[in-house]
């Protein structure tokens, strides 16, 4: 559920072209760039590299482990793990990928650790706040929600790792993994490109971003998108170096409904968009946590959301309130560069 607001401020200009040989008629490192469309959004791939060939290779190898992962986690491609899984709730476990076992695990380790703020199990609302391709801004009835809200609770996902099967135990709840399903897939791809043997690189799926090494001789450097602002301004910057970097929005996926904005970041107690946070932006070793990380914080609230990102290592966040505060963790204190206050706006 993470909306496409982090920019990568270095790479924003047109890459430069590739140098011709030098002097021993060395090739000089240059940008390659690659974009390809996996799971509902474009994955971005960026090498700064002497091997044009090595680095479109590994993209390919890590454009089809997208496709793949696509082909089991999504609640969209027929016969996928998560949608046979749906369809047996209340029945029986099904046979699963390792690759569903492992993200299953992590997204209930999320739920423990978010106090349910981050919950799979959200796909039960998914039918009556409609954000994805379907979006219809239509607002449900308090009567449809509470029809739906007892099937949200993420504790009903069991798995047998050792069987490698999937059960969801009450009949009509349904997992939908759009909150760490992408930051899974980068986690992977980066684990090709390394494997491919690329050291500086940069892994982009809609918010959430990995990047490796330097940009020829400095860090990466990532803009935080301004809430309210245009889509191409930012109003923090951080250089950043073999981290990943995720943020979720509520200015993605929304409409607006006499003057109150209605989004995708659903609160699985209450059934209806969170309230308290316009972004929140997770800056950690693995974009499967960052990922559902920068949603759980999200739907917490600015306070207790930024309780838990003190509390966990090596994670650290940038919060921007519903009242345009912009709450910074104490380890980007000194290392973030706010540049400008963020747009106020409904």
């Amino acid at each position: 559920m993470a909306g496409a607001s982090v920019l990568a401020l270095a790479s924003c200009s047109a890459p430069p072209q590739p140098a011709g040989p030098a002097a021993g008629n060395a090739i000089q490192p240059h940008l390659v760039v690659r974009e390809h469309v996996s799971m509902g959004a474009p994955v971005q791939l960026t090498a700064y590299t002497t091997s044009e060939p090595t680095a479109v290779a590994a993209f390919d190898a890590a454009f089809a482990e997208f496709d793949r992962l696509d082909a089991l986690l999504s609640v969209w491609k027929e016969g996928s793990d998560v949608l046979r899984m749906n369809a047996s709730a209340g029945d029986r476990p099904v046979a699963v990928s390792p690759d569903t076992i492992d993200v299953l695990r992590q997204a209930i380790q999320a739920g423990d650790l978010t106090n349910g703020k981050f919950d799979i199990t959200f796909g039960a609302l998914a039918d009556v706040w409609k954000f994805d391709h379907d979006q219809d801004n239509r607002i449900p009835t308090p009567s449809e929600i509470a029809a739906r809200l007892p099937l949200v609770d993420y504790r009903n996902v069991v798995i047998d790792e050792k069987a490698r099967t999937a059960f969801i135990r009450k009949r009509g709840a349904r997992v939908h993994l759009g909150g760490i399903g992408k930051g899974f897939a980068v986690d992977h791809a980066v684990a090709i490109l390394r494997a491919r043997g690329l050291k500086d690189f940069m892994v982009q799926s809609g918010g959430d971003m990995y990047v490796a090494g330097r940009r020829g001789d400095r860090p990466w450097r990532l803009g935080i998108r301004d809430p309210r602002g245009p889509a191409d301004r930012t109003f923090a910057a951080l250089d950043l170096s073999d981290s990943t970097f995720s943020t979720s929005g509520d200015y993605e996926r929304f409409f607006m409904q006499n003057g109150v904005r209605y989004h995708h970041l659903i609160d699985p107690d209450l059934g209806r968009p969170a309230q308290g946070t316009r972004s929140v932006t997770i800056v950690a070793k693995s974009a499967t946590q960052a990922d559902w990380l920068s949603t759980g914080v999200f739907v917490s609230g600015p306070k207790a959301g930024m309780e838990l990102i003190e509390r966990l290592p090596d994670v650290e966040g940038v919060i921007v309130t519903d009242r345009n505060e912009v709450l910074v963790s104490s380890g980007l204190r000194g290392r973030l560069d706010i540049i400008t206050t963020p747009t106020d706006a409904p």
